[in-house]
């Protein structure tokens, strides 16, 4: 069993390697087969369909984002607004930097959910969490904690885009990492901004 979820990791890996590096239509079976060495046919014993074969490829990267979160992230949910401001900030640089891979391969993945309710709301919920993001803005005090995480979601999600494939990737030394300071500081107004006036 520890073998077959190896295999299974190991394939969904190499999906959002072939989904960053070429887009959707160069995540295939018979793709990943070549990748990983395997006998062709090997991937569509794991996962029969495209369906079965995204799905679990988004579900991989939502574990992942998970995992990295908590890895980084206090024990306790951080108690002012300075300390969440900067847990998000460099959350959000490992995503544009480290976890590039992933971010490419979920915007990739979007052409596959464009009409599957379930693929979207996995992608929708593959980077950011918005149940620890309500839990966020609640501790922080917003009087609508739900909404004001949801908004908070939305200037993430920009701001990941922006830095990933938007006008910012465009200019030269636009890196996240070469703003880290103002973004910090635009970061932490955001945060200040929502918890008091939601």
């Amino acid at each position: 069993m520890a073998d077959r979820r190896s295999r299974r990791d190991l394939i969904c890996e190499a999906a959002l390697d072939l989904a960053a590096e070429g887009g959707n239509h160069a995540l295939t079976h018979q793709g990943i087969d070549a990748r990983l060495g395997l006998a062709r046919g090997s991937t569509s014993y794991y996962y029969r369909t495209r369906h079965a074969l995204v799905s679990a490829a988004i579900a991989h990267l939502t574990r992942r984002s998970r995992e990295h979160f908590e890895s980084a992230a206090p024990s306790v949910l951080p108690p002012t607004i300075e300390v969440a401001g900067n847990l998000i900030a460099d959350q959000l640089e490992t995503l544009l930097t480290d976890r590039r891979r992933d971010v490419l391969a979920r915007y990739a993945l979007v052409v596959d959910a464009t009409a599957d309710d379930e693929l979207r709301a996995g992608l929708a919920s593959c980077l950011f969490s918005l149940p620890a993001a309500t839990a966020l803005m609640e501790e922080l005090g917003a009087s609508e904690p739900l909404d004001a995480a949801r908004d908070l979601i939305s200037l993430l999600e920009g701001m990941v885009f922006d830095f990933a494939s938007g006008t910012r990737a465009l200019v030269p030394g636009g890196s996240f990492t070469d703003h880290r300071e103002s973004l910090r500081t635009a970061i932490r107004l955001w945060i200040g901004t929502l918890a008091t006036s939601r």
